[in-house]
């Protein structure tokens, strides 16, 4: 086994065996942010040998149905605070409080990955060709087809729509599988953009900075893959954009200090810039005025 397939898979434990750490798989699957799945690689445990709601679905989901029906606490002599503001706001009585501030809208929150990858489900069922390479340093995928021969217009979205994956080995081996595949594709790449567009849509639209990141990265190897594949991204920008105006401010204010993960570019707000210089220099002579319309703050890295 090499270093960085070590390295991976100790992360790995140490999100699985640290309960504190909000942000570890097994949390995350209780907060209802990540899939269950199954609960081993044979299937589902015995009914009558399991807790009768082990990822606390049925519980999330009763307290979503209190919380959405109004509560007793929040009234005042029989009115609603929330309709007696929101609804009949000149009709409130005397003793009835305002609230001092407006509820949080909620751009920057993190979307839950409620249903299950079609990455996962293919892999699972055995239908793709692919196995992790267990020899040799660095993490690298077993292709039981050569890689050029793939049908594109059928695997290279499901292995776009795996990148959502936050849990090996699907995590894993649906990044490396795109590398591979926009690395080896050639022509067979740029008919295919349309179908990629809403897993790369998906990806964006859960506001998970990890994820966001690895899409973006995959963005810039997409683009720089073939010639014409950042034009045929153009009309798509509506699509892509709008989440790269949330985020385009988002650096990390260190101060004096030192970035140590500049390597890994982990940073959001750096990365988006990346993107943006690379599908304006490369999406031909409607690019510009395409990422203006979606970003008005954006400045040509071309235009003098």
């Amino acid at each position: 086994m090499g270093p960085a397939q070590t390295l991976m898979l100790e992360e790995q434990l140490k999100k699985i065996l640290n309960k504190n750490d909000p942000h570890s798989l097994k949390n995350e699957k209780l907060n209802g942010n990540l899939p269950t799945g199954a609960h081993s690689l044979f299937g589902d445990f015995p009914d009558e040998l399991m807790h009768p709601d082990p990822w606390k679905i049925k519980k999330r989901k009763a307290m979503a149905r209190s919380s959405s029906t109004p509560s007793m606490a929040a009234t005042t002599g029989g009115f609603n605070m929330h309709v007696a503001f929101t609804v009949t706001q000149n009709a409130r009585p005397m003793g009835q409080t305002v609230p001092s501030f407006p509820p949080k809208a909620g751009a920057m929150t993190r979307r839950p990955i409620a249903k299950p990858t079609q990455f996962r489900t293919y892999y699972d069922r055995q239908d793709l060709p692919i196995s992790i390479f267990h020899g040799g340093a660095g993490g690298k995928i077993a292709w039981k087809v050569e890689v050029d021969k793939l049908d594109y217009h059928h695997y290279l979205p499901i292995f776009f729509d795996g990148v959502r994956e936050k849990e090996d080995p699907y995590r894993f081996l649906a990044v490396q599988g795109v590398y591979d595949m926009l690395e080896k594709g050639g022509p067979k790449i740029l008919p295919v953009v349309p179908q990629l567009i809403i897993p790369m849509k998906t990806a964006m639209g859960t506001r998970d900075l990890e994820l966001m990141s690895t899409m973006m990265k995959i963005l810039q190897v997409l683009v720089l893959s073939g010639d014409m594949i950042g034009e045929a991204l153009v009309p798509y920008y509506r699509q892509l954009l709008p989440v790269f105006n949330i985020y385009k401010n988002k650096n990390e204010n260190l101060g004096d200090g030192i970035d140590y993960s500049q390597r890994k570019r982990k940073n959001i707000g750096d990365l988006i810039a990346e993107t943006l210089t690379i599908l304006e220099t490369h999406g031909g002579e409607d690019a510009f005025i395409n990422i203006k319309y979606m970003i008005p703050t954006y400045e040509s890295c071309v235009l003098g």
